[in-house]
């Protein structure tokens, strides 16, 4: 049976159409969520001294990636802000394809990516805060190469988010 995927519009208020996610049929039928009951589930935040304004921009532009978290060697993508945009990455060595499945302007990004043996749910949920803004980011991980690995794979999981997290507070903060 084919993937039936569904566009999702979610009204802020009476006069505007903002928020956007992809839920896709299949077995936690949505995207946008983690999978709770994967092998590999990392979920962490941070306190960044900057804007949401700018923590979205660094955070949303695929293609500088690589100019400010070193583990990421590759990243390609000729649309970042839009739902269903595909994007090729490179990080710890595995190539990954993606697909943008959350756009929430200085709100939410999400994407689903696959690699070989695995796939990924991958969220980033920005909160204006007092001391600038708070950065949630959750991901789940599962397939036949993750679950073989996953004691591994969730202590590397644990180790890769904390270093985002330190490398985007450190690029937004200059």
């Amino acid at each position: 049976m084919g993937k039936k995927i569904f566009l999702i519009f979610v009204k802020r208020d009476d006069s505007e159409l903002c928020d956007f996610c992809i839920i896709n049929q299949r077995k936690n039928n949505k995207t946008m969520k983690i999978n709770e009951n994967a092998p590999v589930k990392q979920k962490n935040q941070i306190v960044i001294n900057a804007v949401p304004e700018k923590v979205w921009a660094v955070l949303t532009d695929i293609n500088q990636w690589g100019s400010w978290n070193e583990k990421i060697t590759e990243a390609q993508a000729s649309e970042t802000q839009k739902v269903g945009a595909r994007f090729d990455w490179k990080v710890n060595g595995a190539s990954i394809k993606s697909i943008l499945h959350t756009v929430s302007t200085h709100k939410a990004f999400g994407w689903s990516g696959t690699t070989f043996g695995g796939s990924a749910i991958h969220n980033w949920f920005l909160t204006a805060h007092q001391a600038g803004t708070l950065v949630n980011v959750e991901e789940s991980m599962e397939g036949w190469l993750v679950s073989l690995f996953k004691n591994k794979m969730n202590r590397d999981l644990a180790k890769d988010m904390q270093f985002w997290l330190e490398m985007l507070k450190r690029e937004c903060e200059k």
